[in-house]
C-alpha cells in the first residue's frame, strides 16, 4: 500500500469525532414541524422510546396511547398524562390528530397492525424484528408500496448511529482489507422474565419465551447485528445453519434461552456466527468484524480498529510523517474509531423517522430492508428448531 493512502487512511480513522458532530448538526438543522405520535404497546420497549423521545427537540408530541393490557396502559399514562388512551389500536387509528404510530407490540402482531395503520394513512415506526415470518414481511413490502407518501422505518437503530456509519465506511474503503469471518454475542445472566400481576396470565406480559407471539433471542437481540451486516455489505446470507435449547431455565418456555447461529455469506465468501445465552454475562455485546488488514471490535457506543501487525508497522511509519494526522493507540494496540460516545442509537432512529415525515424522504430501516433481515431472523429459527439448514430463495429479494 502506498504512503499516500495511508496518510489518508491515518486521517480517516482521526476524523471520527468530527463525522459524529458533523451528523448531529445535519439532525438539529432539520425541519421543526411537530408530529403528534401515538403508541400502539405499552410495555418496556414503548415507554423507553417514550423517554428517549422526550430528550428530542419539540418535533413530536405525543396525543395517544394504546395497549390491550390495562396495567401497562396506566403504567404509560403516568408517564404521558392527559393524553388519550386506548385499548383497541383500531380505535387509535382513527383519531384525526395522530399523523404517526409508534408500534411496540409482541411480534406476532407487527404485520396486522402495521397494515392497520397503513390503511388509516398514518406513518408507522415499527419496531424490530419487522414481522413474525416470512409471508407477513412479503405483504407488509406490498403493502408499502400501495402507501408510496406514507413512511414506514423499521427499528433496526444502528442505521442511524455515528460510529455504525464509520465502520461501514471503513468496509466500504478497505480498512480491514478483505473480510471473512464476525463473530457477534448478546449473552446476559437473566431469565429474561417480567413479573406477572394477578389478574393476568404468563403468555400477555412474558410473550417473548413462547413461539406462538415471538422469534426468541434471535428476533429480539441478534437481528441487531445481523441487520447491520445486511447493509455495511449490502448483502443476505445464503445459507443458515443453528442450534440452541432450553439449557437452564426449565420454567416451561418455548423459546431457546441458549441458541447460536451461523449465516454464510456466499458473494462476500463471508461466515458470521451471531449467538446468545441467558446462562452468562461475562462477555455481554460482542461484534467483531475480522479483516486481513484489521479487526473492529465494537460495544453498542463504542469500538476499536485493531490493525493487523502489518497494518500497524505501515500506520505507525506514517504516523511518523511529518505533517500526518496524529493516530491515538490505546493500551491494547487499537485505535478509537470515535473519541466521544454516542446518544442512545433510538435517539438518532426518531430524529431520522421525523425527518423522513416532514422532508417526504425514505428511511434507511425501510420496509426493504426490514423484510430482508425478518427472512433472516425467520431462516436462523428454523434451522435451530428444525436441525435444517436453511437456504436463501430467490423470492426473497424484496427490491428485484
Amino acid at each position: 500500500m502506498s504512503r499516500r493512502k495511508f496518510l489518508h487512511q491515518a486521517g480517516a480513522l482521526a476524523s471520527g469525532l468530527l463525522l459524529h458532530q458533523q451528523l448531529l448538526a445535519a439532525f438539529n438543522s432539520g425541519i421543526q414541524q411537530t408530529v403528534n405520535i401515538g403508541f400502539i404497546g405499552c410495555g418496556d420497549r414503548g415507554r423507553g422510546i417514550l423517554h428517549i423521545m422526550r430528550e428530542l427537540p419539540a418535533v413530536f408530541r405525543v396525543t395517544a396511547v394504546c395497549d390491550v393490557l390495562d396495567f401497562r396502559l396506566q403504567e404509560m399514562l403516568k408517564d404521558a398524562p392527559g393524553v388519550k388512551s386506548y385499548k383497541d389500536h383500531r380505535k387509535l387509528l382513527e383519531d384525526k390528530e395522530v399523523h404517526a404510530v409508534i408500534i411496540a407490540t409482541p411480534l406476532n402482531l407487527h404485520y396486522s397492525i402495521a397494515a392497520d395503520a397503513l390503511a388509516a394513512g398514518k406513518h408507522v415506526f415499527l419496531e424490530k424484528t419487522m414481522t413474525y415470518n416470512i409471508p407477513e414481511a412479503a405483504k407488509l413490502v406490498q403493502l408499502a408500496k400501495q402507501h408510496p407518501a406514507q413512511v414506514l422505518q423499521v427499528g433496526h437503530q444502528y442505521r442511524y448511529v455515528p460510529l455504525y456509519f464509520k465502520v461501514k465506511e471503513m468496509i466500504e474503503k478497505g480498512y480491514l482489507g478483505k473480510i471473512t469471518h464476525i463473530d457477534c454475542r448478546w449473552d446476559r445472566n437473566w431469565n429474561w422474565r417480567r413479573n406477572v400481576p394477578a389478574g393476568y396470565s404468563d403468555k400477555q406480559v412474558n410473550w417473548r419465551m413462547y413461539k406462538a407471539y415471538s422469534g426468541g433471542l434471535v428476533a429480539e437481540l441478534l437481528s441487531h447485528q445481523i441487520d447491520f451486516i445486511n447493509w455495511a455489505f449490502d448483502t443476505h446470507p445464503d445459507e443458515v445453519l443453528g442450534t440452541g435449547g432450553i439449557d437452564f431455565y426449565k420454567d416451561g418456555r418455548e423459546t431457546f434461552d441458549n441458541v447460536q447461529v451461523i449465516l454464510r455469506y456466499n458473494k462476500e465468501n463471508m461466515i458470521g456466527n451471531f449467538g446468545a445465552t441467558c446462562g452468562n454475562s461475562r462477555e455481554g455485546y460482542i461484534f467483531k468484524l475480522k479483516g486481513t488488514k484489521g479487526t473492529v471490535a465494537l460495544l453498542v457506543n463504542s469500538g476499536i480498529f485493531y490493525p493487523e501487525p502489518e497494518t500497524r508497522k505501515e500506520l505507525q511509519v506514517v504516523d511518523g510523517v511529518s505533517g500526518a494526522t496524529k493516530i491515538e493507540w490505546n493500551t491494547d494496540g487499537g485505535i478509537p474509531i470515535l473519541k466521544e460516545k454516542g446518544k442512545d442509537g433510538t435517539w438518532y432512529a426518531l430524529k431520522d423517522f421525523h425527518q423522513c415525515i416532514t422532508e417526504k424522504k425514505q428511511p434507511t430501516s425501510n420496509v426493504i430492508t426490514g423484510a430482508t433481515t425478518a427472512v433472516c431472523v425467520h431462516l436462523a429459527n428454523a434451522a435451530a428448531y428444525t436441525h435444517t439448514i436453511q437456504k436463501w430463495k430467490p423470492s426473497y429479494n424484496f427490491s428485484s
